[in-house]
């Protein structure tokens, strides 16, 4: 069976979830980039091909001039439409089409949940630095953006203006979304269905860095939210149409209700998604994979429920080269395994981003007692060192 991937650059969800997880189900991988070169660097033995895979069409006449598909598949934020249309042409099981544009395009996403009835967020789309009428405070963000990128707390008309014009001034024809500003705790909710039968998997408790930015710095595995909070969650994700594969959906909670912040139609990434398989001590690549050949999930998926963990990210505080950091390192410490990868070599020079792209490391662990990760996570993390110089 064939197994079509689509990807933009290599993530560790590609390269150590999902192509392993491939392999194992038996399937022969096409993978279709448009960075072919990065792909076949970093998984030689998967075919990977040229594509532009962010037009529907170029991956249609792609796949029909090759191998017959027996799924299309991607983890991407940025192309799961067109994965879904693909799916469709083929008569492959997958996502809809309207609920992955939903999900991607935030702005249609905010007027489907009012139409809807379900949630109503008072936002407006900018092409160009204004200030339209709206709450302050309030979020400005890309329509279609992802990872907290360009996402930013506005506290006035002018400080509205200067900001988008900075964005806009960067990446120009980008269309832009104003809209009020939700308080609460951030969580995220981590869903798995086959379009008839949907398995809630848990969610995360996310900290952000200090505003006016939103960067996750830190997660912690939250079995099970309230169920009048997950009935929420899951009332608003059946109205945009979501249901089918993995979704990873961040929310806030204030005052007992629950509203969406955004809905990535995929798996968890920056290395959670690695993580929650350990932490469940279930198949989840596979899982996900198997529902994309049109296969059901089982009624119980055998999840683990005693696991306790959490996620850090250092970040870069500055801009400059990174001269001293902490190898890849593997331990079990009081009962906690811990699992520490760099994502920014030594040496390198970066600008600071104000997103996760000034990650320096993630450190992941995972235990049976949440107080015991904790400490085990900060004493880690204490004995570590990064140095970066201007």
């Amino acid at each position: 069976m064939r197994l079509y991937l689509l990807a933009l650059n290599p993530t560790d969800s590609v390269t150590e979830g999902f192509l392993p997880a491939a392999a194992r189900l038996g399937l022969d991988v096409t993978v279709l980039t448009a960075r072919p070169e990065a792909h076949r660097r970093t998984c030689p033995e998967t075919e990977v091909l040229e594509c532009d895979v962010r037009d529907f069409r170029a991956v249609l006449t792609r796949i029909s001039t090759h191998h017959r598909p027996d799924a299309v598949f991607t983890n991407s934020d940025h192309l799961q439409t067109q994965a879904a249309l693909a799916a469709a042409y083929f008569g492959l099981p997958g996502k809809d089409w309207r609920a992955t544009l939903r999900a991607k395009d935030k702005a249609e996403m905010r007027r489907h949940l009012a139409a809807s009835g379900v949630d109503v967020v008072r936002s407006a789309e900018i092409t160009e630095p204004v200030a339209p009428d709206t709450l302050y405070p309030c979020v400005l963000k890309p329509r279609e953006g992802v990872a907290s990128e360009d996402v930013v707390l506005v506290d006035s008309p002018e400080d509205l203006v200067t900001r988008s014009k900075e964005i806009l001034d960067r990446r120009p024809g980008t269309a832009l979304v104003v809209e009020e500003y939700l308080p609460g705790e951030l969580y995220t909710l981590e869903t798995l269905g086959d379009g008839r039968l949907r398995h809630v998997l848990g969610g995360f408790h996310t900290e952000l860095s200090p505003p006016p930015y939103f960067i996750e710095e830190r997660l912690v595995f939250v079995p099970a939210h309230p169920e009048a909070v997950q009935e929420q969650v899951l009332t608003q994700l059946d109205a945009l149409g979501v249901g089918f594969g993995a979704c990873h959906t961040e929310f806030v909670v204030h005052e007992g209700r629950a509203r969406i912040i955004e809905v990535n139609y995929r798996a968890i990434g920056d290395q959670c998604d690695l993580l929650l398989a350990r932490l469940l001590d279930v198949p989840l690549f596979e899982h996900i994979l198997r529902t994309h050949l049109g296969e059901s999930l089982p009624a119980d998926l055998g999840v683990r429920r005693d696991g306790a963990a959490r996620l850090e990210y250092p970040c870069a505080d500055r801009a400059g080269t990174l001269t001293a950091a902490p190898a890849a390192d593997e331990l079990t410490v009081d009962g906690v395994h811990l699992t520490y990868r760099p994502l920014r070599e030594t040496g390198e020079r970066h600008d600071l981003y104000r997103t996760n792209r000034d990650y320096l490391g993630v450190l992941r662990a995972v235990g049976t007692d949440q107080p015991a990760v904790d400490r085990v996570s900060a004493e880690f993390l204490a004995a570590q060192r990064w140095e970066i110089r201007p």
